[in-house]
């Protein structure tokens, strides 16, 4: 039952602050940590020759189409002619910054990343969508030089496969294989070792190396700021999904916690006291999350070609038509009997946070509900994403 641990904040503060100020004591730590978390910035760019695709990736890590509200523009020639900065749509603290195309006669890789404010961002993403020419590379190395992580993207990668495609004895394995070292050899040859290279087409994220650089980038980044990174990644795969559901499963201990622990209001009927704004705010995170909002759906049903109804029919949870306080009330009194069964837990796994929660189901009624509702609404996100491509993504 690793699900119940303290190892981010640690059991030693907690059971000091409950010590202190018991259950609002401990309320009030959790709630610095979580706001601490929600202040978190990643600033992400995206860098590479005009042309290359830039504004088409920063839109898709985004999860937007070119004619959406707040999409990059795109087009055949440079659009970008300074650092422009793209929020996320659903968290503003991940901001994807488009950067001016490199590779003119006259480019200077220390002149380029000062005028674009190098410091400012977490790492690079350099793009092309041929060959990576010297530029380039000169631009990785002096990055690498000032201590930041930069990972190259072949964009295009569709394109390249259709014209191959005409060829006798066509393979996509040998061709993006072919594609893959001819990428990093040029890169070696212009003084880069052990690049990595992803192959990626913006216009179908779940196929080639999109996935491997999702991981990759989360792996790589501080922890503080792999959380909301990793939450802000599109929904491209299963296993995308599953580890978002993992990162939201570990925060529910410590909603519980709060939400019992400040500005409690009584159910009626019931010794359950609990802060239901909070819990609409986490559910609503959930579903944005999941990407099961409306604008969402209706933004894959587009990308796949299929009624957006055929993708809400395999979406069961009662969140899905309406989250309000009168919602997650009558969700709170369904959840009293599972929450029973997690304050037995923690009173006899954690003897001081237990003895706080014992003398009601405060908390083990909330923890069972955000813990129902998380896996309800994971397999609901999981189920639309099977049914958008009709296959094992």
């Amino acid at each position: 039952m690793a699900e119940f641990g303290f190892e981010e904040i640690g059991e030693d503060e907690i059971q000091q602050a409950m010590e202190s100020g018991g259950l609002a004591g401990a309320a009030k730590h959790i709630q610095a940590y979580l706001e601490s978390l929600d202040s978190v910035e990643v600033n992400i760019a995206i860098t590479g020759e005009s042309g290359a695709g830039k504004s088409s990736f920063v839109n898709a890590f985004r999860g937007l189409e070119e004619q959406d509200e707040g999409a990059a523009p795109t087009g055949v020639v440079e659009t970008t002619m300074e650092p422009k900065e793209y929020p996320h749509p659903k968290f503003p603290n991940v901001t994807i910054w488009d950067l001016p195309g490199i590779g003119t006669p006259n480019f200077k890789a220390d002149e380029y990343l000062e005028q674009v404010n190098f410091q400012r961002y977490d790492f690079f993403i350099i793009i092309a969508s041929e060959r990576f020419r010297s530029s380039n590379a000169t631009l990785a190395m002096k990055i690498q030089e000032m201590k930041k992580k930069f990972y190259f993207v072949r964009s295009k990668i569709d394109d390249n496969l259709r014209a191959e495609s005409r060829k006798r004895g066509y393979s996509e394995e040998k061709t993006l294989d072919q594609i893959r070292q001819d990428c990093v050899k040029c890169l070696q040859d212009h003084g880069v070792k052990e690049p990595l290279v992803f192959l990626i087409s913006s216009f179908d994220l779940h196929l080639y190396d999109f996935n491997k650089l999702e991981e990759t980038l989360e792996n790589e980044l501080p922890e503080h700021k792999r959380h909301i990174l990793l939450l802000s990644l599109p929904n491209i795969s299963l296993q995308v999904l599953k580890r978002k559901q993992e990162a939201l499963r570990a925060r529910i201990w410590k909603l519980a916690a709060l939400s019992c622990g400040v500005a409690v209001v009584p159910i009626p009927g019931l010794s359950v006291v609990c802060d239901v704004t909070i819990l609409v705010k986490e559910l609503s995170f959930y579903y944005n999350t999941f990407s099961l909002d409306e604008e969402s759906l209706q933004s894959l049903a587009q990308r796949v070609n299929k009624p957006v109804e055929d993708l809400k029919s395999v979406i069961k949870s009662p969140l899905a038509k309406e989250l309000s306080a009168d919602v997650v009330l009558k969700l709170l009194t369904k959840a009293v009997g599972g929450g029973l069964m997690v304050v037995e837990y923690w009173a006899s796994t954690f003897p001081i946070f237990g003895s706080a929660v014992a003398g009601g189901i405060s908390f083990g009624t909330t923890y069972h509900m955000l813990k129902s509702c998380l896996e309800e609404l994971g397999e609901d996100s999981c189920n639309v994403l099977k049914k958008a491509f009709e296959t094992e993504v």
